[in-house]
C-alpha cells in the first residue's frame, strides 16, 4: 500500500523500533524467593523507547525463553503477571549486540492480592448467588469491577450511581464519559430496576464502606499451565491511553485496523513498526450525539468499512484514493437514539450491497456501493412479526444477514427477497447471542455471552449446536472460525483471556492476556502468521496479537 493514500489520516505518536543487524534471544527461571519455580507465569519485555511489549509463559519447571527473532539489542523493561505475586527483580535487562540475554526473575507473594484480581475474579469472590451478581458484566463494560469494590458508597448512594450511569453512552469511560441525549437510550436505566435496590445494597455490603477489611475471601482463577504456557504475546501501546480499541482486524496487505469506540477516527497501524495512523471521520450528527464506532470489516475489494453508532451513518476508507466517504442514514428514518452499532461489507462482491442496522428500534438497511444510496428493508422480524434485533449481523456467503438477538436466546435468517427472518431459538435459556462469522461453510460461529458457551448455526442443517466453555463468568463477547474450521477462537470480557477451541474434540485451551483488558471482537490471522489471535484491549488503549506456538 502507498503510505501517501494516508494523507487524510493523522500520524500521532508514531513509535518505531529501531532494526540493528543482528537479533538476540532472553531465557531464564521464573522462581518464588528466588527458590521455588512457577509455572504460568507471564514475563514481559519492553524496550527503553518502545510502544511494543513482548511476553512469554513460564513451563512446569519454571523457565521461559524469549525467541532470537523477537527481541534486538537494549536495555529492557521487565514485569509479570500471576495472580498472588509480585516482581522482586530484576526489574531491567540488558542484552548485549549479537548474544543471547539471561536473566533468573524472582518473585514473592503478594501482601495486595486485591489489587490484581480480573473483573471475573471479583464476581467470584463477592459472597452471592450468581444470579444477584449477574448485572455486574453490564459495569464491566465501561470500567473495572475493582472500581466499585475499592469505593465506599452506601446502597443510596450505589442507587443515585445506577442512574447517572444510565446517562452515559456505551462508548464512555471514567476518564472520558459520554452523555447520551435525551431520548429512549438516555432514559433507559444501567441496572434494571426490579433489582437496583438489591443490587445496591449488595455492593454496599461488600465494598470498602460497610466492609473495609474485606472479611469475604478473595477468589482466583489458576495460572496458566500445559499447553496454556505455549504461546507468545506482542502489544502495542497505541498513542493515547483513552483511545478504545473495540474492534481489531488485519486486512489483506497485513495492516492491523481498528475501531475506536469512543472517538471519531479508524486507526490503521503497522505492526512491524508499532507506528499508528488515525484517519478522522467526519461528524454526521452536529446535534451533541455521542461519538465513536463499533464495527470495522474489509470488504473484499479491499475498502475498509466502520459503523458509526450515534452519529447515524457508516462510513468507507476507499482504499483507491485513500479517502473517506460517509454515508448518513436518511433523515426519516433517524430515530432519537439512531444507533448503527453494525456494518457489513464482508460479501458485498456478491450484489454489491452493505448492511447496516439502527440498533434501537431494530431496522435495516443495505446500501447500493455504486450509488451510495440506502434501502430501508424494514424492522426485522420473524414470521410471527416479532422484532428480532441484530446486535452482531453478520452475511453468510450469499450476503443475507444473521441476526444474533444479544437481549434474548434467538437467531434470525434474514431473506431480503421477503423482508423477513426464519427464526431459531437456542436449546440454552438465557443464551443472548452476540457476535460471530461465517465459516467457508455458510455455518454461523458466534458467541452466547449469557449462557457462558459457543454456539454453531448451521442454515443448511437448519440447526444449531452450542459449546459450553470450561471457565466460570468467561462472558464470551465473539465467536471468529479458523479458515480451515479445525478451532473457533473466542475472547472473555471478564477474565482477560482469550481462548481456542478443537471443533472435534471440543478441547478449550485458555491464554490469558498480559494486563487486565476488556475484550471485545476477536479476530483469526493465518495469513500473515501460521494462526493468530488480534483483540483490542478496549479500557487499556493497547493492540495485542496472540500466537500459540501448540
Amino acid at each position: 500500500m502507498n503510505l501517501r493514500h494516508l494523507s487524510a489520516g493523522v500520524a500521532l505518536g508514531a513509535l518505531m523500533l529501531a532494526a540493528p543487524a543482528a537479533a538476540e534471544g532472553l531465557s531464564g527461571k521464573v522462581a518464588v524467593d528466588g527458590t521455588q519455580a512457577l509455572e504460568g507465569v507471564l514475563v514481559s519485555v519492553k524496550k527503553d523507547g518502545s510502544n511494543i511489549t513482548t511476553t512469554v509463559v513460564s513451563d512446569a519447571e519454571g523457565k521461559y525463553a524469549f525467541p532470537a527473532d523477537r527481541l534486538t539489542a537494549g536495555k529492557y523493561a521487565v514485569s509479570i503477571r500471576a495472580v498472588g505475586y509480585n516482581l522482586d527483580g530484576p526489574k531491567t535487562v540488558e542484552i548485549a549486540a549479537g548474544k543471547d540475554g539471561s536473566a533468573d526473575v524472582k518473585i514473592v507473594k503478594t501482601k495486595n492480592l486485591a489489587a490484581q484480581l480480573s473483573n471475573a475474579e471479583w464476581i467470584m469472590s463477592i459472597p452471592a448467588p450468581d444470579k444477584d451478581k449477574e448485572f455486574l458484566d453490564n459495569c464491566a463494560s465501561c470500567h473495572s469491577v475493582q472500581r466499585i469494590m475499592n469505593s465506599t458508597f452506601s446502597a443510596d448512594e450505589f442507587l443515585d450511581v445506577f442512574k447517572r450511569m444510565g446517562l452515559y453512552s456505551p462508548g464512555s469511560m471514567p476518564t472520558k464519559p459520554q452523555p447520551l441525549l435525551p431520548g429512549p437510550r438516555g432514559e433507559r436505566p444501567r441496572i434494571n430496576p426490579a433489582i437496583a435496590q438489591k443490587s445496591a445494597e449488595l455492593l454496599a455490603r461488600v465494598n470498602l464502606g460497610e466492609n473495609p477489611a474485606r472479611t469475604y475471601e478473595l477468589k482466583t482463577l489458576p495460572l496458566p499451565k500445559g499447553k496454556q504456557t505455549k504461546v507468545i504475546y506482542t502489544e502495542y501501546d497505541l498513542p493515547r491511553k483513552d483511545w478504545q480499541p473495540h474492534d481489531v482486524i488485519v486486512d489483506h496487505e497485513g495492516m492491523v485496523w481498528f475501531s475506536d469506540f469512543g472517538d471519531q477516527f479508524m486507526g490503521r497501524m503497522d505492526p512491524k513498526t508499532g507506528k499508528v495512523e488515525a484517519i478522522p471521520l467526519p461528524i454526521l450528527k452536529g446535534d451533541g450525539s455521542p461519538k465513536g464506532g463499533l464495527e470495522i470489516d474489509e470488504a473484499p475489494n479491499g475498502d475498509i468499512w466502520m459503523s458509526g453508532m450515534y452519529q447515524g451513518g457508516i462510513y468507507r476508507w476507499e482504499r483507491a484514493t485513500g479517502k473517506v466517504i460517509p454515508y448518513k442514514i436518511p433523515e426519516q428514518y433517524q430515530t432519537p437514539s439512531t444507533q448503527e452499532s453494525m456494518v457489513s461489507p464482508d460479501h458485498s462482491d456478491v450484489d454489491g450491497y452493505v448492511w447496516t442496522n439502527n440498533q434501537e428500534d431494530h431496522s435495516l438497511f443495505r446500501l447500493k456501493v455504486s450509488t451510495g444510496e440506502f434501502e430501508f428493508m424494514g424492522v426485522s422480524k420473524g414470521p410471527d412479526g416479532k422484532p428480532i434485533p441484530g446486535y452482531g449481523m453478520p452475511t453468510d456467503l450469499k450476503n443475507r444477514p444473521v441476526l444474533l438477538e444479544f437481549g434474548g436466546t434467538r437467531i434470525g435468517y434474514f431473506d431480503p427477497d421477503k423482508k423477513v427472518a426464519e427464526v431459531y431459538t437456542t436449546p440454552f435459556p438465557g443464551s443472548k447471542p452476540r457476535r460471530g462469522r461465517v465459516d467457508t461453510e455458510n455455518r454461523m460461529w458466534y458467541s452466547e455471552y449469557g449462557a457462558n458457551a459457543f454456539g454453531m448455526f448451521d442454515p443448511a442443517a437448519r440447526k444449531v449446536v452450542e459449546y459450553t466453555l470450561p471457565t466460570p463468568w468467561t462472558k464470551p463477547y465473539d465467536a471468529a472460525p479458523t479458515k480451515g474450521g479445525a478451532a473457533v477462537w473466542g475472547g472473555s470480557m471478564l477474565t482477560d483471556r482469550v481462548f481456542r477451541m478443537e471443533i472435534k474434540s471440543g478441547e478449550v485451551v485458555e491464554y490469558q492476556l498480559p494486563r487486565p483488558t476488556n475484550i471485545r471482537r476477536v479476530f483469526v490471522d493465518e495469513k500473515f502468521s501460521k494462526e493468530a489471535l488480534w483483540v483490542g484491549s478496549n479500557h487499556g488503549g493497547s493492540v495485542v496479537k496472540v500466537e500459540p506456538l501448540n
